[in-house]
């Protein structure tokens, strides 16, 4: 699936760096436009690793008797 986003850019200290606008985080940089475009990409990827969804536990209890 193939989703379509903003690309704010600037150079700073001889490289781009940018960020997506719509996606908190997603900041990266490159020597040139294109390896950002590239390292903006990838590092959006990494962004939806970290949001995998965690499968539901089921929680049981138990009482216990504890000496004191």
């Amino acid at each position: 699936m193939e989703q379509q986003f903003s690309l704010e850019y600037w150079q700073e200290e001889g490289w781009y760096v940018g960020r997506l606008r719509e996606i908190p985080g997603g900041f990266s940089q490159g020597e040139t436009l294109e390896e950002l475009e590239e390292n903006i990409r990838d590092a959006y990827r990494l962004v939806l690793e970290d949001q995998v969804v965690p499968v539901p536990l089921t929680v049981r209890h138990k009482e216990i008797r504890v000496e004191v």
